[in-house]
Parts: C-alpha cells; structure tokens; sequence
C-alpha cells in the first residue's frame, strides 16, 4: 500500500491537497489506497471489516454511508460516499468542500465536538446517535453510528471517518 502523505495537511490548496495529479472531485471516489486507509484503520480499530469488496463498490454501491474529514482545523469533508450524499442531499463537488461541522445544526455542534475528541482521545466511537441536517434543511437521527481515526500503516493520522446504516427524519416543529 502506497501513502497518502499529504492527506493530513491543514490549508486546502487546491486540487493537489491530497497528493493526486489528476482532479481531487473524482480520485478518492474509486482510490484503492484511499479505500485501504477507510477500511485498514476501521479493521484495526474495531477489530471487524467495514466492507470486504472493493472502493468502487463501498462508493456506489454500499447500502450504508461512509464519511470521511481530514485535519485541518475547520475539518472538510473528503469523502462522502452515494449512500451518503443520498441521505445529506449534498452532491460529490458540493460534500467535499463542506465543512464537517455543516452536518450537524449550530445549536448540536457542540455535541458533535465531544464525541470527535472521544474518537481522537480513544480511536473509535460505536453506538453514537445525534441529529444532523440536510442540504434542504431536512433534520434526522442518526443512530448506532461508528466514528473512528484514519490512521495510515505508519500510525499517521489522517483524518476521521464515520459509518451509520440507520436514521429517522424529525418531524417539523
């Protein structure tokens, strides 16, 4: 497995961020190293598979979603698989510039902060549940999700990943 030595780095600069010539909106969608970062770390981690196919299976393919940020100080999203932009409503060149912190409601962030320190403190989080938002402003649980570190096979660590398969729309107020 080749690295991904530039991953990590903090100051988004363009479509070489993450160390590939070609267009950075397409590359992690179908990269078998990228692949092998998400489910090596999660492997490692949790002691199971994330999935026992292939990257462009777990992107288009997956009947659950798959989230990746780096480590910039304001996280962006890198990764966001069909299932994912499916359920957040964000479309690939729109997920990957977000800002992780846009997944969840102002008021939640706070929230979502502690259990991203859990994950940088322990490694992984199962079990987490919270409210998130759509692009459309549609609010829904997330529930029994995992978060854990992407840790490439020196022990550098790249970003976080989270991966749930249940959720429930909030009714309006």
């Amino acid at each position: 497995m080749k690295l991904l030595p530039r991953i990590g780095l903090t100051g988004w600069s363009g479509a070489n961020y993450f160390g590939y010539d070609g267009d950075v909106m397409s590359s992690l969608q179908s990269d078998s190293d990228f692949f092998d970062l998400l489910t090596g770390s999660y492997a490692r981690l949790l002691g199971r598979p994330l999935a026992e196919t292939d990257a462009a299976w777990l992107y288009a393919e997956a009947p659950f979603v798959v989230l990746a940020h780096n480590t910039d100080p304001e996280p962006l999203f890198v990764y966001a698989n069909k299932a994912a932009q499916g359920c957040f409503e964000y479309d690939w060149e729109e997920f990957v510039r977000l800002p992780s912190r846009l997944s969840a409601e102002a008021m939640l962030w706070d929230q979502r902060q502690a259990a991203l320190e859990a994950v940088a403190r322990d490694g992984f989080l199962t079990g987490y549940s919270g409210v998130r938002i759509a692009k459309s402003g549609r609010r829904f649980r997330i529930v029994d999700a995992v978060i854990w570190q992407l840790i490439d096979n020196v022990g550098v660590i790249r970003g976080q990943a989270a991966t749930f398969s249940s959720w429930t729309d909030i009714d309006g107020d």
